[in-house]
């Protein structure tokens, strides 16, 4: 399976983070910014118009800039206009997309500061196939916002995998990226659901299949394509989470009638039975270093969410507000968790998404309305992923915790089912 490829190729900065630092300490907000297109007739204007949305897009999620959203024309190879209108940019990012080899793209992009007068770097970048441009936007914005200093964002970089309805009792995973603007199947036909990536670089990736006589857990690797069967499990067989190391999963099991959680080694193939509860334990995910887990139970007679160390049987309540507390993700010592609220102003069928400390008695309230559903950490632990619901549509929400502010981004065609990233 052949997927694209970024290539960083040239790289120069002329004064690198101090003076755009400067602009920032003496702003004391995010910088203005604006982009000069340079692109030439290789590139129809409907494309280009969408190029430059994605940059404005790009630029807006990382909360770090102020772009003026006005689609400006100015030769690559000329100054930058310093100025437009009553708007004075902090920064001038000039850019200029080349064809070459076919549908290959080639990116020039440079930052002016617009203070200085002074070019604060020139890259250049590639792109192996012209439908992957979201990614050759979301690259282009984490090296400028490197650049400023800004906390990282990364995980625009990365893929996302979402498991879609697509018909009756059939849905498939596809490969996208945070804006869902890139889309590729990677597994289609049947019931396919609950996508887990098993490594940080995103080479390989577990699913779940309910086409089989049992549902069975499949390892797929996305360089190869080739896939491997794990295992099999009657009634329930759902990956909830990977160790940092890779090495372990945690797997939602039925193998007895009532699901429980189970940790595999993927080394030697051993599992590890970590609750025995009579009833329901399911969505387990690794805290405090891999030592313990938090997980869902009905063991209150309502879904809640709960804790263990591995080697312990001792079982500590987490949530002691509501009473629909049903899906759950965790990084470090931090989780966040999906709770129905009582019927509002905004309806009855309200979940919302909370933060809270293994450590302390700390909660936050993420979301305020609608149905937020299966909410995933990024790797920095830094932003959260989640699905919004509307009705028979959906979206994929993005939430940035240290700015407070959340983006939604819709899906197309069919519903999202559950993700990863």
């Amino acid at each position: 399976m052949k997927f694209f490829m970024l290539f960083l190729v040239f790289a120069m900065c002329s004064f690198g983070k101090d003076a755009t630092m400067e602009i920032v300490k003496y702003m004391n907000k995010a910088p203005k910014v604006i982009l000069e297109d340079g692109t030439n007739n290789d590139f129809s204007d409907a494309f280009k118009m969408r190029f430059f949305k994605m940059m404005i897009g790009d630029l807006k999620v990382t909360t770090h800039f102020n772009p003026i959203e006005k689609y400006i024309r100015a030769s690559y190879e000329m100054d930058p206009i310093l100025t437009f209108g009553d708007f004075r940019p902090n920064l001038v990012i000039q850019y200029k997309l080349e064809k070459f080899d076919g549908n290959k793209i080639l990116a020039r992009v440079r930052v002016v500061n617009a203070a200085t007068k002074q070019m604060q770097s020139q890259r250049t970048y590639r792109i192996s196939d012209a439908k992957s441009y979201p990614f050759l936007s979301h690259n282009i914005v984490c090296d400028i916002n490197d650049e400023l200093g800004a906390p990282s964002v990364d995980w625009m970089k990365k893929y996302v995998l979402i498991a879609r309805n697509v018909g009756h009792k059939e849905s498939q995973i596809d490969l996208a990226d945070y804006t869902l603007t890139f889309n590729k199947p990677v597994v289609k036909g049947g019931l396919n659901l609950f996508p887990k990536w098993a490594d940080a670089r995103q080479s390989r990736f577990y699913y779940t299949s309910y086409s089989d006589r049992e549902p069975t857990l499949y390892e797929v690797d996305l360089k190869s394509g080739h896939k491997r069967k794990i295992l099999s499990s009657q009634g329930m067989l759902v990956v909830s989470d990977v160790s940092d190391d890779g090495r372990y999963l945690l797997l939602t099991m039925a193998p007895h009638g009532q699901p429980d959680i189970y940790r595999l080694d993927t080394r030697s193939g051993a599992k590890k039975q970590i609750t025995f509860y009579k009833g329901i334990d399911v969505n387990g995910g690794f805290v405090d270093g891999d030592k313990k887990i938090v997980f869902v139970s009905d063991r209150l007679g309502y879904p809640n969410v709960f804790s263990k160390k591995i080697h312990s049987r001792s079982v500590e309540q987490m949530i002691y507000r509501g009473r629909n507390n049903n899906a759950v993700s965790s990084h470090g010592n931090y989780i966040v968790y999906s709770s129905r609220d009582k019927a509002s102003e905004f309806g009855s069928s309200t979940f919302n998404l909370y933060l809270i400390s293994t450590k302390t008695e700390y909660i936050r309230q993420l979301t305020a309305t609608g149905k937020n559903l299966f909410p995933r950490f990024s790797k920095d632990g830094q932003s959260i992923a989640f699905i919004k619901s509307y009705g028979a549509k959906s979206a994929l929400g993005i939430i940035r915790l240290s700015e407070n502010k959340t983006f939604h981004f819709p899906l197309q065609v069919g519903k999202i089912q559950s993700i990863d990233w």
